[in-house]
C-alpha cells in the first residue's frame, strides 16, 4: 500500500472550470448526491484566473457552501492552445546536431489540403535559423554512437543562448529516442549553464521517430512552459489566497487529467485541453440515454469542435494539428474549424464569409452591448429571434437594436439583401462550414453520419442542432442537460491519463522479447507517475499500444498489444482492411509501443432531474427559412420526462437556449438529457 492518501479518497465537492475564449464555465458537485450547481460568466482574456475564481465564488453562491468545502478543482484550459495559435510563446532556442540545423525549414514536402499548390507560401517556423544551434555529436540507426558528445560544443551553445536573450530551449538531436544519453546530458548542462530559463528535451516530450514532428513538439512545449508555470503557479497562488486548498488537476488533449507538476513539465499535453473535455462529457451523456453512436460538436464563441464516438469509444490520433503545426501527442481525436457564436460576418468583394476571426468576450457580438461593432453569428441569432431577451439567468442584457445595427450595416447593406435573408445567410454559411468539418470525421473515414446521433453543445450548439442534422440527413439529436457547460462537466466524469512511448531503434518485424524490454521500462516510468498523482494501486490500470505499419508505408496504426506478435499483426491487418478497405502482401513492422495508463477516479454520481412541469413563457416570432413562425418559449428545467414539445420552439435555461425547428419533436429523457427527432 502507498505511503500517502489516494487521491480518488478525497473528500468534498468537486470544481471544474472550463475557460474559452468568450465564456468561463463551472460545475459545482457534490459527489454524495450528485447535485449540481453551474455558473456561466464571461472570460477574462487579460487574466484568466479572474473569471476562474469569479465563477467558482458564483457557483459556491448558489450552493450554500463555503471555499474550504471543495475537495477537487478540475480545469480546462485554451492558454497554450491560444500561445500557439497566435504565435505568443516564449522566445526559443533549438539545439540539434551538428549539420541538421535545416530540419525545421526543410519540414515536410506536403501542403494543406485545401491550399492553392502554386500560391501557398511556407508558414514561418516557431524558431528561425538564427536561433537554431549545433552541437557536435551523433547517434546512428539503432543507438549507435558514431559521434561522441563534445561538450565543449553544448557550452558554446549555451554563451549563443546568452546573447540571444532566449526563455526557453528546446533540445532535439538525431535518433535520440535511440540513445538519449547524449540529449539528457545536454540538457543537464544547459539547466546548469542557463539558470531561469526553461529547458525541453525530446526523450521527455515525444521519444519517437521523424525529426520535424519531433523537433516541433518540443519547441511547441518549451515555448509554451514559462507562461504555462506562470499561469499555474498564479492560479495555485489566487486558489491558496481564496482559502482552496484542495488538489488541482488540469485536462489534457488525451481526454484525462494530470496534476500541476505533471502539467508543468510538458505543457503542451493541454493543447486541446477543454474541447477533449467536452467530449468526455458528451460520451458519458450519450452513454446514459443508451446511445453509443454520436457525432459532437462543440460550438463555443471562436470555434466549433466535431469528433465521432462509434460504441462508447473516443478515438486517440497522434497525427493532430494546432494550428499549422503537426503535433503529435496522441490526443481526442477531433477537427476543429473557426465557426463559433463570436465568428465575424464580412462582405469582400462581393462575397459573404463568416469566421475564423471572432469578437471573443470582449467586445463580444454587437448584441451584447459592449461596444462591439461587427456582425456575428450571434448577432444573426438575435436578429431570427432565436435567443431569448436575456441570458446567463437575465444577468446579461441583449441588445437587439445592436444586433439589428450590425447586421444591416455589415452584411445586408453591401449585399441588398432584407436584414433576415442577411442573417439567415449568415447562419448558412457558419452552418455548411460546420458540415464539412463533420463530413471530415465520418464520411471521409467510411462512417454514414445517418447511423449516429448528433450532440450538439457549448453556448452556441444547441442553436444549430436541428439544421446541421437536417443538412447531413440525422434523425436523432441529443442535448445534454448542461450543454452550454458541458466541458466543465466532462472534467468531473474524466480519469487521471498519461501515455509513455517509445520508438524502437530500429523499425522491423515485430519481436516479443525487445517490446518486453520496452514495455517494461515504459510501464516502471508509469508507476513513477501512479506515486506522483497519488493512485494507488487498486485505481491503477495500464494498457499496452503497438504502433505497426506495413515496410515502407509513411504512417502507422495503433493496435493492442497482447504480447503475441501474430496476434498483433493480425488486428493490425484488420485494421488496415477497415480503415482502407484491403491489406498487402507487405511485411508488417512494429515502429512503436506505447503504455496508456490510467489512475481512475471516482465516477460522478448523477442526480435524478427534478421538475414541477413545464409551463409558457410566452411566443415570440422567430424567422426560419421557411417562413416566420410563431414559436413558444419553454423553461427547459421544467420539463417532464416523456413530455414531447412540438416545433418550433424555444427552450431556455442558464447556460443555452434550445431551437426546436419545425418539423422536429424535444422530449425531455429520464437523464436529463433532451432528444429531438424528426417529427
Amino acid at each position: 500500500m502507498p505511503l500517502f492518501k489516494s487521491l480518488a479518497a478525497e473528500s468534498g465537492f468537486s470544481v471544474a472550470v472550463d475557460i474559452g475564449g468568450t465564456f468561463t464555465d463551472i460545475t459545482l458537485q457534490d459527489p454524495a448526491s450528485g447535485r449540481a450547481w453551474r455558473a456561466k460568466t464571461p472570460s477574462t482574456p487579460a487574466d484568466p484566473s479572474q473569471a476562474f475564481l469569479t465563477g467558482v465564488r458564483l457557483a459556491l453562491a448558489a450552493a450554500g457552501v463555503s471555499e474550504s468545502a471543495i475537495g477537487r478543482v478540475l480545469h480546462g484550459t485554451t492558454v497554450a492552445t491560444n500561445l500557439i495559435l497566435e504565435g505568443k510563446g516564449a522566445r526559443t532556442a533549438l539545439i540539434t546536431t551538428q549539420g541538421f540545423r535545416h530540419v525545421l525549414d526543410i519540414g515536410r514536402q506536403d501542403i494543406p489540403r485545401r491550399a492553392n499548390l502554386y500560391a501557398w507560401i511556407k508558414p514561418r517556423r516557431p524558431v528561425p535559423p538564427s536561433r537554431v544551434l549545433e552541437v557536435v555529436e551523433r547517434i546512428g540507426p539503432g543507438g549507435v554512437v558514431l559521434t561522441p558528445l563534445d561538450e565543449a560544443s553544448v557550452l558554446a551553445a549555451a554563451d549563443a543562448c546568452r546573447g540571444l536573450a532566449v526563455q526557453s530551449v528546446a533540445i532535439c538531436l538525431l535518433h535520440s529516442f535511440a540513445h538519449p544519453a547524449h540529449e539528457r546530458r545536454v540538457a543537464e548542462i544547459l539547466r546548469a549553464a542557463l539558470p531561469g530559463v526553461a529547458v525541453t528535451a525530446s526523450v521527455d516530450v515525444l521519444p519517437v521517430a521523424r525529426e520535424y514532428e519531433r523537433s516541433l513538439v518540443t519547441i511547441l512545449n518549451a515555448s509554451v512552459m514559462p507562461a504555462i508555470s506562470t499561469y499555474v503557479g498564479r492560479l495555485g497562488e489566487r486558489l491558496a489566497e481564496a482559502g482552496i486548498t484542495a488538489p488541482l488537476l488540469l485536462m489534457q488533449s488525451n481526454g484525462g487529467v494530470a496534476g500541476a507538476a505533471a502539467i508543468r513539465r510538458a505543457p503542451a499535453v493541454t493543447a486541446l485541453s477543454g474541447p477533449a473535455a467536452g467530449v468526455v462529457g458528451a460520451r458519458e451523456v450519450a452513454l446514459a440515454a443508451g446511445i453509443g453512436n454520436i457525432i459532437t460538436v462543440d460550438i463555443g464563441g471562436t470555434s466549433a469542435d466535431i469528433c465521432l464516438i462509434k460504441d462508447g469509444v473516443i478515438g486517440l490520433t497522434s497525427q493532430g494539428k494546432v494550428g499549422e503545426w503537426p503535433l503529435c501527442l496522441p490526443m481526442v481525436d477531433m477537427v476543429t474549424v473557426g465557426a463559433g457564436g463570436g465568428s465575424i460576418a464580412h462582405v469582400g468583394d462581393g462575397a459573404l464569409t463568416v469566421g475564423p476571426a471572432s469578437a471573443g468576450a470582449d467586445p463580444g457580438p454587437a448584441c451584447y452591448g459592449n461596444g462591439g461593432m461587427a456582425a456575428t453569428v450571434t448577432d444573426a441569432h438575435v436578429v431570427l429571434g432565436h435567443l431569448p431577451p436575456a441570458l446567463l439567468g437575465g444577468r446579461m442584457q441583449l441588445d437587439p437594436a445592436a444586433a439589428e445595427a450590425a447586421v444591416s450595416r455589415e452584411v445586408a447593406g453591401p449585399l441588398g439583401l432584407g436584414l433576415h435573408d442577411a442573417a439567415r445567410g449568415i447562419l448558412a454559411i457558419a452552418d455548411s462550414n460546420m458540415v464539412g468539418a463533420i463530413r471530415v470525421v465520418s464520411v471521409e473515414r467510411g462512417h454514414d453520419p445517418r447511423d449516429f446521433a448528433l450532440v450538439p453543445f457549448g453556448g452556441a450548439g444547441p442553436l444549430h442542432g436541428c439544421a446541421l442534422a437536417e443538412l447531413l440527413g440525422i434523425g436523432t439529436i441529443l442535448v445534454p442537460p448542461a450543454p452550454g457547460v458541458l466541458c466543465a462537466e466532462g472534467l468531473l466524469a474524466a480519469d487521471l491519463r498519461a501515455e509513455f512511448q517509445r520508438a524502437l531503434p530500429v523499425a522491423g518485424a515485430p519481436d516479443a522479447a525487445l517490446a518486453k524490454a520496452i514495455l517494461d521500462e515504459l510501464r516502471a516510468e508509469a508507476a513513477s507517475w501512479f506515486d506522483e498523482e497519488r493512485v494507488s494501486g487498486a485505481d491503477r490500470g495500464c494498457i499496452d499500444i503497438a504502433l505497426m505499419r506495413y515496410e515502407g508505408q509513411g504512417g502507422e496504426l495503433a493496435v493492442a498489444w497482447g504480447g503475441d506478435a501474430d496476434a498483433a499483426v493480425a488486428a493490425f491487418q484488420a485494421a488496415h482492411q477497415g480503415l482502407y478497405g484491403f491489406v498487402l502482401e507487405s511485411p508488417v513492422e512494429l515502429v512503436t509501443l506505447r503504455v496508456e495508463a490510467t489512475g481512475r477516479l471516482p465516477a460522478p454520481v448523477l442526480a435524478p432531474p427534478s421538475s414541477g412541469g413545464a409551463s409558457a413563457q410566452g411566443m415570440r416570432l422567430v424567422h426560419f427559412a421557411g417562413g416566420t413562425r410563431e414559436a413558444v418559449v419553454l423553461d427547459r428545467a421544467g420539463l417532464l420526462p416523456g413530455q414531447p414539445v412540438a416545433g418550433p420552439a424555444v427552450l431556455t435555461q442558464l447556460d443555452a437556449t434550445t431551437l426546436v425547428a419545425p418539423g422536429w419533436v424535444a422530449e425531455a429523457h429520464a437523464s436529463g438529457a433532451l432528444i429531438l427527432r424528426r417529427g
